[in-house]
């Protein structure tokens, strides 16, 4: 059986009158790289927040590696580390300088060779003594990251008695394409190589997709789905369908007078619509378009996380 890592058990913020995290019950498995997703405002770093100890829960419980967190909060942090929101840096110091600042601020034992790794892993290692006011945004989050690695990584190979928990919340932000990917190949690293557990937040549901093994989705606080992503997809009956016709106008008005279909886009060059139903619902939607001499070229069901995620929403 999987081990777990993080498990909550009706989790709960209320800040006076507005309940910003309800009843949240989440479950992270060692290995993971979970994907915690919601529209802005649903409660995710207020969640984050929580599991950190930055804020203290309304009511439920957080357990880590099988202990409850306010019970043993000094000795869990020792294996959780977090990047929330920007990184923050002093500008005036070198990268190098800020992560032996941070480890030693922390109680780590880092030496030279040690941090030298760290920012070699994390593609750092020519600018390692270059100030940070001169680093790039992507830069800078990767710097995030190295910092999230000190003591998670065991310094000179020295064991460590809980496996790493790594809490990323929303780590492209600012990214370009490039850094997104190199953000994405870094963490999937990390997971492989080191076997570390993430919890990561983002709004980029085709990254999410990408990257992640398992999510939880919350909406205004409380979670509606969690599990393995290819089985939420498949499971899910709502997603787009792709349909190629040769009349796109008369397919128009054939799909506009359906009440169980809804289009929500087409290319008028490729004579392409797309199209929101049920997937099981795409036979009698090819019939219904034959049926007022339409004829149709292409029809394809599409299930993506981004097409699960808004259907949930």
């Amino acid at each position: 059986m999987d081990e777990v890592i993080l498990k909550t058990e009706g989790l709960s913020k209320r800040f006076r009158g507005f309940q910003a995290v309800n009843q949240l019950n989440l479950d992270l498995y060692k290995g993971d790289i979970y994907g915690f997703l919601g529209l802005n405002g649903a409660g995710k770093t207020t969640t984050i927040r929580m599991l950190l100890g930055l804020i203290k829960p309304s009511k439920g419980k957080i357990c880590f590696y099988g202990k409850e967190f306010l019970c043993s909060r000094l000795e869990i942090l020792k294996s959780v580390s977090a990047l929330v929101e920007i990184p923050i840096f002093y500008s005036y110091l070198s990268g190098f300088e800020n992560l032996k600042l941070l480890a030693s601020v922390a109680g780590i034992n880092a030496n030279k060779e040690y941090l030298s790794m760290i920012l070699e892993y994390c593609g750092l290692a020519s600018r390692a003594n270059d100030k940070v006011k001169s680093y790039s945004q992507g830069m800078r989050q990767r710097l995030g990251i190295a910092q999230a690695l000190i003591g998670q990584i065991p310094v000179n190979g020295a064991g460590k008695k809980y496996p790493s928990l790594i809490i990323l919340d929303e780590p492209t932000n600012g990214l370009d394409p490039q850094g997104i990917v190199d953000m994405r190949n870094l963490i999937k690293k990390l997971n492989k190589e080191y076997q570390i557990t993430f919890l990561i937040s983002s709004h980029l549901l085709s990254e999410i997709e990408l990257l992640c093994n398992r999510v939880g989705i919350i909406k205004k606080g409380s979670l509606v789905a969690q599990g393995l992503i290819n089985n939420l997809i498949t499971d899910s009956k709502a997603g787009n369908i792709k349909i190629k016709v040769v009349q796109l106008d008369k397919a128009l008005d054939v799909i506009n007078s359906l009440d169980w279909v809804k289009v929500t886009g087409f290319n008028k060059l490729d004579n392409e619509i797309i199209a929101r139903c049920d997937v099981d619902k795409t036979g009698e939607l090819n019939k219904q378009l034959v049926n007022n001499q339409v004829l149709v070229t292409e029809l394809t069901s599409t299930k993506k996380l981004e097409e699960y995620f808004i259907s949930l929403m």
